[in-house]
């Protein structure tokens, strides 16, 4: 019996003489869930998007139940069966949920859209699917698992019968990663076919049957779940050995780090972190796990003297820092690897070379007289560049043609090209392929055991569970329970106060707090 979804030797190559994809194969079964896994640039995003013809190969041939078939237009793969779920969801926010779902293929009674007829629709689609939403709710005011759902139910109103979901899980709590599986299990059990394209291997390894694995723009194998491990997932999308645990040593230094009673508001006078305390130690990471818009975030901009303090006090070494600037709480040892490298952590249109001196313009090694040395920028760069394995031509590379991967190295080669004394760490490896999250992960901790204090925010509990020492859970602006991390804490206990279904009382806090 033929596959369902047939890719056979599909090549592509972009302008400038980038292969994304080399001869790559993939047959998708009726009725499964099939994951396609691999680091950045292996090819899959590349892959998936000719699969719902928003781009073309270059050569190569596509089979829809056994019948060669060409999409040159998302549109043609819709009316073909398949719908795609992108990472980036395209949701208009003022509009309903039901609205949303509907658009573009609105229900009409005569000319005129029927509105009755298409909530009915959506509420039979979401209940036929286990995909519960409030269809008249408006987008904007739906947590990030509800207007995933409402990606898919568009895909379903369409008639998709093959969805491919692109790293579905990335933004979830484990609360919603549990009801998206099983979301998805109902859709294979009512005949529809799911592509799961993922990092996370646990959740490749729970919710798919087959998973085709790629690297370097080609097709490296593929391997039935049952048969499959972490390790030696990891293993064939890297192509050497990974290891995927760090080796923590016992901390016991002084407290660096001091935030009592902390209150901060937003841009509209809305209160978004509220009377927060918490201490950070030489020689220890403590992590901040919260959904986003909880407070964690604005937390760390504070610290960083990024955003103005309402209440409170924040000290290092005993002393206070509200009055210092940037640069001035940079001089008492802080370094800072912010969220966003593209915005924040990196000027795009300036050298490698320019970007990991950007912090130590004032540092007479560099900059003499207002004359930047340009010899000795480039000797601390190529000292940078092997020290952090970055992959570039060179020290005069501009940023913006890195990789993501390679830019958050040049980021993290800059704040770590000195020891630092306290280090604030937000989404250290988002959209960082396995080989480079590695790679950070062991930087961050050899930091750490060099006698840092090290502030981690991250969306991705497995990282904050292999690398914390302690984890502080922020839910509506407040610290609502913390642990000491041990092989009894779970992600589940951590999503479970993310979501505000659990919460410690002050005792159970204190003695994780202190």
């Amino acid at each position: 019996m033929a596959p369902l979804l047939q890719a056979i030797g599909i090549s592509k190559t972009y302008p400038g003489g980038v292969v994304a994809n080399d001869n790559v194969n993939i047959a998708v079964n009726a009725g499964e869930v099939h994951a396609v896994v691999g680091e950045n640039g292996a090819g899959k995003s590349t892959l998936m998007k000719i699969l719902f013809g928003v781009e073309q190969a270059d050569s190569g041939e596509l089979r829809l139940v056994g019948e060669q078939v060409r999409f040159g237009s998302p549109r043609a793969a819709i009316n073909a069966g398949i719908g795609m779920v992108f990472q980036h969801f395209s949701l208009v926010p003022s509009f309903s949920a039901y609205e949303n779902i509907v658009l573009g293929s609105e229900p009409r009674s005569g000319i005129r859209f029927d509105r009755r007829k298409a909530i009915e629709e959506v509420r039979a689609l979401s209940a036929r699917f286990r995909l519960h939403v409030d269809p008249l709710q408006p987008v904007r005011q739906l947590p990030v698992g509800q207007q995933q759902r409402v990606e898919i139910l568009k895909a379903l109103y369409r008639g998709g019968r093959i969805l491919i979901l692109d790293e579905p899980t990335a933004v979830l709590t484990p609360q919603e990663v549990t009801e998206l599986f099983s979301a998805i299990r109902a859709l294979v059990a009512q005949g529809r076919t799911v592509i799961f394209i993922a990092h996370k291997l646990p959740e490749v390894l729970e919710i798919s049957s087959r998973i085709t694995v790629m690297r370097g723009g080609k097709t490296i194998g593929e391997i039935e779940t049952k048969d499959a491990t972490e390790q030696k997932l990891a293993n064939m999308m890297v192509g050497r050995e990974v290891t995927l645990r760090v080796e923590r040593k016992p901390y016991n230094g002084k407290v660096t780090l001091a935030v009592n009673r902390l209150s901060l508001m937003n841009e509209l006078r809305a209160t978004v972190c509220d009377d927060v305390s918490l201490t950070v130690r030489s020689g220890e990471i403590v992590g901040l796990a919260g959904v986003a818009g909880n407070g964690q975030a604005e937390l760390i901009e504070a610290i960083a003297g990024l955003r103005s303090v309402a209440g409170g006090d924040i000290a290092i070494g005993g002393e206070s820092i509200l009055p210092l600037g940037v640069r001035a709480r940079r001089g008492k040892g802080m370094a800072s690897i912010p969220e966003d490298r593209i915005s924040q952590g990196l000027a795009l249109g300036a050298s490698v070379a320019e970007n990991l001196v950007a912090t130590r313009l004032d540092d007479r090694l560099f900059a003499r007289g207002g004359l930047l040395d340009l010899g000795e920028m480039r000797a601390n760069a190529e000292r940078l560049i092997e020290r952090f394995s970055i992959r570039i031509d060179g020290p005069n590379a501009l940023a913006a043609t890195l990789s993501g991967g390679n830019m958050q190295k040049v980021v993290v080669a800059r704040e770590l090209s000195e020891q630092p004394r306290l280090l604030l760490v937000s989404q250290p490896t988002r959209g960082v392929d396995l080989g480079s999250t590695q790679f950070i992960w062991r930087i961050l901790t050899e930091t750490r055991n060099a006698g840092a204090a090290v502030l981690l925010s991250s969306a991705d509990l497995s990282e904050l569970l292999a690398l914390s020492d302690r984890l502080m859970v922020f839910y509506r602006g407040r610290i609502v329970a913390a642990f000491r991390n041990s092989d009894e804490l779970t992600t589940e206990m951590l999503g479970a106060c993310m979501l505000g279904l659990s919460r410690q009382s002050p005792e159970e806090m204190r003695a994780a707090l202190a």
